[in-house]
């Protein structure tokens, strides 16, 4: 091995070792995500109609609920990290810590209140 490669691992400053799976991450959700587009698309396109009792009958379905749900968890996931790259590279640090606060309690409640609202369709609440 060179010398700064030992130098950086003396001195903190080698890897932190969680880019491949931050990476491996938005590629996943990424698919998953154009995959569940493809499914809602062709779905939505497959209705007779797209009034609000034909819809919410639609989504009543435990085999159409369960991929919604996955789309709303994949979609809110992908949004935080592909966020949370560009606040880490462009962003001093007192404002990126408020920064990536604020993207998780967003990313976290838009997808609560996603998941919330279809499961309140589906089990007909």
């Amino acid at each position: 091995m060179g010398r700064g490669t030992e130098i950086g691992r003396v001195r903190g400053l080698g890897t932190a070792k969680s880019g491949v799976h931050h990476w491996w991450l938005q590629r996943v959700t990424a698919i998953s995500n154009l995959a569940l587009v493809v499914w809602f698309i062709v779905s939505l396109v497959r209705l007779p109609d797209l009034g609000y009792q034909t819809v919410t009958a639609w989504m009543g379905q435990p085999l159409v609920a369960v991929p919604l749900i996955l789309f709303v968890v994949s979609v809110f996931w992908h949004l935080r990290l592909g966020l949370q790259v560009l606040i880490e590279d462009y962003l001093h640090e007192g404002a990126k810590v408020a920064s990536l606060l604020a993207l998780t309690a967003f990313a976290v409640a838009g997808g609560l209140v996603g998941v919330f609202s279809i499961l309140k369709i589906a089990l007909g609440a």
